[in-house]
């Protein structure tokens, strides 16, 4: 299967994250150690616009066959276009067509190569149109709050929960970032990620950390230092 690393220059919330470095390792090299791993991937392609970033994934023999146009790299640049947009180009210019491919971003570093092949096989398995990576809420969505301009807390869903514990209502589940598995015939007919054969790759909360925010980072850091034994 082919695998596309999507790393955007210009990070808001953490300055060159996708090259920052980790516990003595740039961010995104996790996520390529993890793709070479797998018993299924045989072609990584990284998707970026940052000259930084490809010199930096260029020392770890990953394909960078074009550079993203600008146009797919603003902040409210919609992915699933330069999804669309790399696999056209990858077609029309390889001799090899594609229409599965997996999607590995370089945030979620605790992401394993075993993540990868459970998730490919359940693909195949079930004949998927897509498989989203997910991992328990922390918390019920009926729980969920808005602030309104007086500072009157509301509900923010209209769910009815009626007042049950936790423990009582139904498991929610959040997309983690962490593996997206999709095809480029699906997306261009439906131009979207989920149908009623989209499945869910289960995560645990541990190896579901997505790096956005400083705190992120800080955190992961803790998680690595912590399983090497650096305290």
């Amino acid at each position: 299967m082919l695998a596309i690393i999507p790393a955007r220059s210009g990070s808001k919330g953490v300055s060159g994250k996708n090259i920052k470095p980790l516990c003595g390792k740039f961010l995104i090299a996790y996520t390529i150690e993890a793709a070479k791993a797998s018993k299924f991937i045989d072609r990584i392609v990284l998707s970026t616009d940052g000259m930084e970033i490809a010199d930096v994934v260029r020392r770890y023999d990953v394909e960078i066959p074009f550079m993203r146009p600008p146009e797919l790299a603003h902040d409210n640049s919609m992915a699933i276009d330069n999804y669309i947009y790399t696999m056209d180009r990858l077609n029309t210019e390889g001799s090899k067509k594609y229409d599965e491919f997996i999607v590995l971003q370089p945030t979620s570093p605790f992401r394993t190569s075993q993540d990868i092949d459970n998730a490919i096989e359940l693909f195949y398995e079930k004949n998927a149109d897509s498989i989203i990576s997910v991992s328990e809420a922390l918390h019920p969505p009926s729980w969920a709050k808005k602030i309104d301009d007086n500072g009157i807390l509301e509900d923010y869903f209209n769910l009815v929960s009626n007042n049950k514990n936790r423990q009582e209502i139904e498991k929610a589940y959040m997309p983690n970032g962490a593996i997206f598995i999709l095809k480029l015939s699906f997306l261009k007919r439906i131009y979207s990620y989920y149908s009623d054969k989209t499945l869910a790759y289960i995560m645990p909360e541990q190896r579901s950390v997505d790096i956005d925010t400083p705190f992120d980072f800080e955190f992961a850091e803790f998680l690595i230092e912590r399983k090497n034994g650096i305290q």
